[in-house]
């Protein structure tokens, strides 16, 4: 090494050392006869100061991102000069020569300033420059640091790292597949993987019994804060289980991960919540449980109401919901109306709201409409006292309903300040339907075809597919969805009835899916397991709301790389020779 020693690794121990940093200029400033630099490298920043003579007049050529090679002998801090922000606070080293490895162009935006100074765009164009910042690069430290834990636990629990395919063919997993063109047989397709389901699978057939696997999985869909086109996951599958040993390889996994990665004792066993009675108090499959705000259903109250908005929903078997809002009497109406287009730019049909007056009385538009016993009981049915406000949502469909009041819950949780956001709180969300109904008629699995339906439903599950639960399971922790997982078919029979509920002929399942079932013709073993994003787990750890953060390339929402430039269009000579235009062979 060209240094002796890092410049964040250096303390008041070192007093007197003569020593070598090389990094990167931070900052410079010049007092007189004296200048001073902030040298940052990997592990840190110290104070290089460079007083009159031949180190202070290099000094003045430096600028911010130099690369350069310095040294000089540490020292401790004059009395109220130390730092206690930085480890290296407490000392500085005076420079004795400095030679620039490279200097730096004028730079597109200032590495040293807030994050929030630069737009985007700009920070992936030059990621590189992005990724100098100590947050930037806290994200990507926090990553590996996840990724190592994960490593540890699985290789302590006798679980094999196992590589799967990225070029294999395309399947129908939910969403559209990145296709690569094979130029040996023109005219047929590759696909990259969406995840290693079928293949990890196949591995239980093969007798692994124990996989696990960090891997890269690809998606052609929309993006937004927690989706990218590429995203990594980690990807469990075992034999002959049952969903306690997914829950306890997990429950050790996860707080392994925040004690080491973060520092953060978690408690276990996490709390379970059966999907309905999540979707029932919060309005969500992956409940944020930081405040006690808990929907409220007036369906009851409602019963034999007149007011034309919930006698519609009510008819048509839908449902009238409710979020209290505590103190929210005093909001104003130019307040109310912005909660009214709050609720209409999420696609609901409009908000209603009731105010509890000092008095006990109520103050709405629909108030005149109530009969006697809907005033009387209203506050009581909503859990509202003199002075709250209660959010009233209706809808001919319970589930859009109550996905509207659990967004709702937590916009209004986030405005009054209720979230603890100081708080870890992990849920397993059990007991997932099997089926949920196409718009055009018949049904689709829920998770994948394969999943496996709950003990009671295995003789009846294709009878009654709309109540058909699964043994699906996904962990939550504070509103966002960290893995999801189920236990796996391994019998033909039912597996070809699950297909029959789905409308996939038997013709159509060996078309899509043959390779995998004709594995299962050789005794599989019960298996299931569960995957969990990366991405959103470093992004978790390291405090980001967008997955992007904590990636090193990522891409911008309409898919594109700023860095590179990609996607590019190709040239003729490589359509052709790829096999592009080729027609499929006969």
């Amino acid at each position: 090494m060209i240094r002796t020693h890092e410049a964040g690794t250096l303390r008041a121990g070192h007093a007197g050392e003569t020593v070598t940093l090389a990094g990167w200029v931070a900052r410079r400033r010049d007092h007189g006869g004296v200048a001073f630099i902030d040298l940052r490298d990997a592990s840190g920043v110290v104070q290089v100061v460079f007083r009159e003579g031949a180190p202070a007049d290099a000094a003045h050529d430096l600028r911010a991102e130099y690369c350069v090679l310095v040294t000089g002998v540490v020292g401790t801090r004059p009395a109220g000069n130390e730092n206690p922000d930085l480890p290296t606070g407490a000392v500085e080293v005076t420079a004795s020569s400095v030679e620039v490895l490279s200097a730096a162009a004028p730079l597109p935006f200032q590495v040293e300033s807030h994050q929030g100074d630069t737009d985007e765009q700009t920070r992936l164009r030059y990621r590189y420059l992005d990724l100098r910042r100590a947050d930037a690069a806290r994200g990507m430290r926090i990553r590996s640091e996840l990724t190592r834990v994960i490593r540890s636990v699985m290789d302590e629990r006798g679980y094999l790292d196992i590589e799967t395919p990225t070029l294999t063919r395309s399947t129908p997993e939910g969403a559209r597949d990145f296709l690569v063109p094979c130029r040996l047989q023109p005219g047929t397709w590759y696909a990259l993987p969406q995840s290693p389901q079928l293949f990890k699978q196949l591995l239980m057939v093969a007798g692994f019994e124990r996989y696990y696997q960090i891997a890269r999985c690809y998606r052609d869909e929309d993006l937004r804060a927690d989706r990218q086109p590429e995203f990594t996951q980690l990807d469990v599958e075992l034999s002959f289980l049952d969903e306690e040993d997914v829950y306890s390889l997990v429950e050790e996994l996860v707080p392994r991960v925040w004690r080491e990665v973060i520092g953060v004792e978690i408690p276990v066993p996490f709390p379970r919540i059966s999907y309905a009675e999540a979707m029932r108090r919060y309005g969500s499959d992956k409940p944020d449980l930081r405040f006690e705000l808990e929907l409220v259903d007036l369906d009851t109250l409602f019963a034999g109401t007149e007011v034309g908005v919930f006698r519609g929903a009510l008819d048509a078997g839908g449902h009238v919901g409710a979020v209290l809002v505590p103190g929210g009497a005093s909001l104003t109406r130019k307040q109310l109306d912005g909660w009214v287009d709050w609720a209409k730019g999420r696609g609901g049909k409009g908000l209603a709201w009731v105010a509890v007056e000092p008095d006990g009385t109520l103050r709405s538009p629909l108030a005149k409409f109530f009969s006697e016993s809907e005033s009387a009981g209203f506050a009581a049915a909503a859990g509202a006292a003199a002075g709250d406000l209660v959010f009233v949502v209706a809808d001919t469909s319970t589930h859009k309903a109550l996905e509207m009041l659990g967004a709702l819950r937590v916009a209004v949780a986030k405005d009054r300040g209720l979230v603890r956001e100081d708080e870890w709180r992990f849920v397993w969300v059990v007991d997932m339907p099997m089926f949920e109904p196409l718009d055009e008629g018949g049904w689709h699995a829920v998770h994948h075809p394969f999943t496996a339906p709950g003990v009671e439903w295995e003789d009846s599950f294709d009878a009654r597919p709309g109540e058909a639960l699964a043994r699906a399971y996904d962990l939550a922790l504070n509103g966002v969805e960290l893995g999801g997982g189920s236990i796996r078919i391994h019998r033909a029979e039912m597996q070809q009835r699950v297909f029959d509920t789905i409308g996939l002929s038997e013709a159509e399942a060996k078309e899509k899916f043959g390779f995998l079932l004709e594995a299962f013709a050789y005794g599989p073993p019960p298996h299931g397991g569960i995957a969990f994003g990366i991405d959103r787990l470093a992004a978790v750890l390291a405090g980001h709301e967008s997955i992007r953060e904590v990636m090193a390339f990522p891409k911008t929402a309409s898919g594109g790389d700023p860095l590179t430039g990609a996607p590019t269009p190709i040239t003729p000579q490589q359509r052709k020779e790829a096999g592009v235009d080729a027609p499929p062979p006969a």
